[in-house]
Parts: C-alpha cells; sequence; structure tokens
C-alpha cells in the first residue's frame, strides 16, 4: 500500500482489495436487514422512514445488499481486466461510508426529506458507475465496458424507485426494474464464469465432456430474457409477458444445461453457481405464471430474490475470497451449508409461507434461515476478510 492510500496510523486488511469490505458489510447487512424486516412484519418494530416497511425490504435488499456484493465483485475483476491497481484504502473507505449513509437515509435514521433521501442514497452507486468506468477506460478495457451498463440501469431503477415513492407513496415498476437488472447481471457475469470455471475444473479431471462455449445462442438467451424482465417490468399483469417469460425461462434451462453442471458434483464450490443459476429459469417461469394468473405473484419474486440473487452473490463472495486470499477453492463442509441454507430459504419460502414448525412459521423459518446462512459465512469467511492474505491477490 503507497502513502497516498494508506490508512492513517494503521493498514487495514479490509481496505487493502475491493472484496473485502464490500463482502463484509453486505453478508452483515444481510442479516441484520432480514431480522429487521421480520420484525417490522410482525408489529415489533416501526419504520421511521418514508418507505413503507415492504418497500424499504426490498429496496435494501437490492440496492443495498446486493449492490455492495456488485462492487465488491467489480473491483476485484476490474484489476485483473484491465492490469490496474485495485482500488485500496481511503478510496475504499470513502466507497463504504457512502454505501453506509444510505443504508441509514433509507431506514429514517438520518432523518432526511425524501428527496435528501434519494440523493444520499444515489450517491454510492453514482460513485460506483463513476470509478469502473475511469479504471476500463484509464486500461483501455474497451471489452468489459459492457459491464458498466447493467450498473448504470441499477442506478436508473434505483432512481425510478425513489421517484415512485415520493410520488405516489408505493414502488412498482421500480421494485421489479431493480430485480430485472440484477438477474440480467446474474445472466452476463454468471454465463462467463459459469463455464468458464467448470471447463478448468473439468480439463483437469482430464474430460473429454466439457461446457458449450458461448456462442449466439447464449447471445439469444440474454437477449430474450433481458426483453422478458422488461416487458415484466412495465407490463406485469399481461398475459403476453408471462408467456414471453414462460419462453426465456426455457431458454435459460437449456443454456445451463449446457455448462455440465451435473459433472461438478464433487465440488461443491461450482455446485453452487450451477444450483443458484438454476433460480433464473425457475424463477422466470414463476414469474412468467403469475403474469398469466396461474400462481402468486410472490413465487417468482422470491425464486429470484432469494434463490437466484441470494444465492449466487453468496456463491460469487465464497470462491471471490477464498481464491484472493490465498486459500484452496474448496468450499468445505461449512461454507457448502452456509449456501444451501439460502437454497433452502428459497424453496421454503415459496413452497410453505403459511405452515407451521409448532408456532415458528414458514416465513420465519426462511428468514431463519437466509440468516443463518450469512451468518455461517461470516463465521467462517470474515476472519479472511480482515485478516492479511496468505499470499498477494
Amino acid at each position: 500500500m503507497t502513502n497516498a492510500t494508506r490508512v492513517p496510523e494503521r493498514d487495514l486488511a479490509v481496505f487493502s482489495y475491493g472484496f473485502r469490505p464490500f463482502f463484509l458489510s453486505a453478508a452483515l447487512f444481510a442479516c441484520i436487514s432480514v431480522f429487521l424486516w421480520m420484525l417490522l412484519l410482525n408489529g415489533t418494530l416501526e419504520l421511521s422512514s418514508s418507505f413503507t416497511p415492504t418497500d424499504w425490504h426490498i429496496h435494501e435488499m437490492l440496492f443495498g445488499y446486493a449492490s455492495a456484493v456488485i462492487a465488491g465483485f467489480l473491483f476485484t475483476a476490474i484489476p485483473n481486466w484491465t492490469g490496474r491497481a485495485p482500488k485500496r484504502g481511503w478510496p475504499l473507505v470513502f466507497l463504504v461510508i457512502l454505501w453506509l449513509i444510505g443504508r441509514l437515509a433509507t431506514g429514517g435514521i438520518l432523518g432526511l426529506e425524501p428527496i435528501s433521501v434519494m440523493l444520499a442514497d444515489l450517491a454510492f452507486l453514482v460513485a460506483i458507475v463513476a470509478t469502473v468506468l475511469v479504471e476500463i477506460v484509464a486500461g483501455r478495457n474497451w471489452r468489459n465496458l459492457m459491464v458498466v451498463m447493467p450498473v448504470m440501469l441499477l442506478l436508473g431503477a434505483n432512481l425510478a424507485f425513489h421517484l415512485e415513492i415520493h410520488l405516489t407513496g408505493a414502488s412498482d415498476v421500480g421494485r421489479r426494474l431493480g430485480v430485472a437488472v440484477i438477474v440480467f447481471l446474474i445472466m452476463l457475469i454468471g454465463g462467463r464464469i459459469i463455464p468458464s470455471f467448470t471447463r478448468n475444473w473439468l480439463v483437469k479431471r482430464n474430460s473429454e465432456q466439457l461446457p458449450a462455449a458461448m456462442n449466439r445462442f447464449d447471445a439469444l438467451c440474454l437477449l430474450t430474457g433481458g426483453g422478458a424482465l422488461l416487458g415484466w417490468s412495465f407490463f406485469p399483469d399481461e398475459p403476453i409477458a408471462g408467456w414471453i417469460m414462460l419462453g426465456a425461462a426455457g431458454l435459460q434451462g437449456v443454456r445451463l444445461s449446457r455448462w455440465r453442471g451435473a459433472s461438478t458434483w464433487r465440488s461443491p464450490l461450482l455446485l453452487m453457481l450451477h444450483a443458484a443459476y438454476a433460480f433464473i429459469p425457475l424463477g422466470l417461469a414463476a414469474t412468467g405464471a403469475a403474469s398469466i394468473g396461474w400462481i402468486s405473484p410472490a413465487a417468482g419474486a422470491h425464486l429470484l430474490g432469494i434463490g437466484a440473487i441470494g444465492g449466487m452473490t453468496m456463491a460469487v463472495m465464497i470462491r471471490a475470497s477464498l481464491g484472493h486470499t490465498g486459500h484452496k477453492l474448496e468450499a468445505g463442509p461449512l461454507l457448502s451449508v452456509a449456501a444451501g441454507m439460502i437454497f433452502s430459504a428459497a424453496l421454503v419460502r415459496v413452497c410453505f409461507p403459511e405452515a407451521f414448525v409448532g408456532s415458528v412459521s414458514g416465513l420465519w423459518i426462511a428468514a431463519a434461515l437466509w440468516i443463518s446462512g450469512f451468518a455461517t459465512f461470516l463465521l467462517k469467511i470474515g476472519p479472511y476478510l480482515t485478516r492479511t492474505s496468505r499470499k498477494p491477490t
């Protein structure tokens, strides 16, 4: 760490690389925010905010938790793409503070007016977009410039979320746009890293059956998936939007089957990536069915929100944290259980929300699984994020 980026008095390992503070903050926030959400849902806690409890919950999962993970991923991947030094020290401290201010503002803790809340919350994503643009342009890594677009769309979705609440009192389009953008980002980045990691693992084991290389079919899947999500965002109750979503779900299922996921059962670290991506076709299918009127919209929302977004972000954080702190790329029992808890949380929330085990409802069981999953992640990965790496990252 140079003198220009040195944190005063001591070098903090947690601010030595982008994934460290953001993955740590995201996992802590995932535990705290869902626990608070359940207290809000039960009426035990009141929210001093212009957001309704439901809007706060959705907003913070999308633009609080997921945005932190995306920032951590980008600030870890971009140095590899551009060959430039990673962000560290004070720039990371500043970005984390911006993120934290957004969480406090949307929770009503800072006592700001709605417009000030919006500006405080948007500042983080604005800073992320600006930083990513500068790094990619400075590194002349034009091939990855397309990654900026989904982040800008996420910023736009967040803006729409705030404006809807300010003008109507509740979010509608903004919440669906937020889900759509993050799911599309998973389609885009997941479609690059999952078959790549799987191919490398299978090649080492001399397997002759490898994942299909990215081709026009993947482009078709991205195009139809993005279009279906966009249509659902603005016309969620139109049957035609539902049928398009069902078609996109089918294509995503075929796409996933081409990546040889079943061959990775000996590697939980790889298998959890495939399992998380499987929630995309499941979630798209459930969302499409809801648009047609067959099932409740809550099913698709939670398959995508908990299973796809929660599961994929968990899997990516595990792999990146292990790899960049000098540990073996092996999930081990604890991290495998952590990922399994997130997937189980999605299934319990969708399939058994009104069921009871004794006096405990399915909603609380799902929440407990989610919180326990991220608590387990923190137990295992937390020390890696706050200590000096075994080798340079």
